[in-house]
């Protein structure tokens, strides 16, 4: 009970710094004199440098172990929000960038792997529930740190101390973990050089492209949709998409208690049909019920991720599991990077009227996929 205390704290500390750069760019980019394109900049670096950690996560955890892999992460993480309170130019945030970036992909491919290997699918769930509370616990305290009229500085250097609070759990904690006879599995795959080929691994890694693509590009256009195609103000449109995010949220925390009576691949189906009910409601729906209706898109999005993360193991087998999870994060952070800039040219070029309908389509498309992935790997 008090690992997994600790590895939900660490999912929390991985969503902590998510929203951050964002929620304080208005303060941060005139302070530093930046041109207003150069966010999305940083975020491309730090993407690239998270899907290169989760790339070569599956080595790195083998040869170390989860428990110092997820330490030493973390800490990459406080040292480069560190790093941020310091930064004075665009190169010297870039620079911080890149330890933010190797670390958030490395323990998000450890963590997964190790609540997929050694607790039930309510964990997995709950595991990203706390993501949630960590993406938007940053934000909240950024926020607090400014109406005390503290530099945003002040902010990036909180939450460097919160990760380092975590660094120092995490290492308390150390003797907890047991990831030995997965060790010694994964070892003898890359000993004796067993093909990582599986007919149905295309599917998977298109399955966490496309769910991240669906949810990264919902929660990141919505705001503009109900602005510009459903005519609410500024402030309601935001506090409607504010709900995308408790959708997901409490959604996970109850798919958690679900799970111990449906399998995953129930889950996802039931999530899938939640997801296609909401957009069409969103498309159709006037007003204050178009913004309600994100809510319903969190909840529907909410168990598809873990569920999938967790069936990993059971459809590849456990000695391929690190592996094959690090690919498909990498998948999810490709996904990530690239559908919100396509989304914005769009948008740019053809207005937003569109949007729920591209939204169907990533739906569709990822029913598609993830009922090709269970059909190959004969997922009940």
């Amino acid at each position: 009970m008090a690992l997994l205390v600790i590895i939900y704290l660490a999912f929390i500390s991985l969503g902590l710094p998510d929203g951050v750069l964002g929620s304080v760019w208005p303060v941060m980019q005139p302070a530093l004199n930046l041109p207003f394109w150069s966010a999305g900049l940083v975020g491309a670096i730090a993407s690239i440098g998270t899907v290169t950690s989760a790339l070569s996560s599956y080595r790195v955890i083998t040869r170390f172990g989860t428990a110092k892999v997820t330490i030493v992460s973390v800490f990459l993480t406080a040292f480069a929000l560190f790093g941020f309170s310091l930064a004075s130019s665009l190169p010297a945030l870039i620079l911080w960038t890149i330890p933010l970036g190797l670390g958030a992909g490395s323990v998000d491919s450890a963590l997964n792997n190790y609540v997929a290997l050694h607790y039930e699918a309510r964990h997995m769930n709950w595991l990203h529930s706390f993501w949630g509370v960590g993406a938007s616990a940053g934000p909240f305290v950024m926020g607090l740190v400014l109406m005390l009229d503290l530099s945003y500085r002040s902010g990036y250097r909180m939450l460097s101390l919160l990760q380092m609070a975590l660094v120092f759990a995490l290492f308390a904690s150390r003797h907890l973990w047991d990831d030995s006879k997965h060790t010694n599995e994964e070892t003898k795959v890359l000993k004796s050089k067993i093909s990582l080929w599986h007919k149905a691994l295309p599917y998977a890694l298109l399955s966490f492209f496309l769910y991240c693509a669906l949810e990264v590009s919902t929660g990141l256009w919505a705001v503009s949709y109900l602005v510009q195609v459903k005519g609410l103000g500024d402030a309601d449109a935001a506090f409607y998409g504010s709900l995308l995010f408790v959708g997901i949220t409490v959604g996970r925390m109850g798919s958690g208690f679900v799970s111990y009576r449906l399998s995953n691949l129930k889950l996802i189906i039931i999530g899938l049909c939640v997801c296609f009910i909401s957009l069409i409601l969103l498309f159709l729906s006037p007003l204050n019920a178009a913004g309600l209706s994100l809510l319903v898109v969190g909840l529907g999005l909410a168990p598809i991720f873990p569920s999938m993360i967790h069936q990993t193991p059971k459809s590849f087998g456990l000695e391929k599991s690190q592996r094959i999870i690090g690919l498909q994060m990498a998948s999810a952070y490709i996904g990530s990077t690239i559908t919100p800039p396509i989304f914005g040219i769009l948008g740019t070029l053809f207005g937003m009227e569109w949007m729920p309908i591209l939204q169907l389509i990533i739906l569709v498309l990822l029913c598609m996929s993830i009922a090709t992935l269970a059909i190959l790997t004969k997922t009940k």
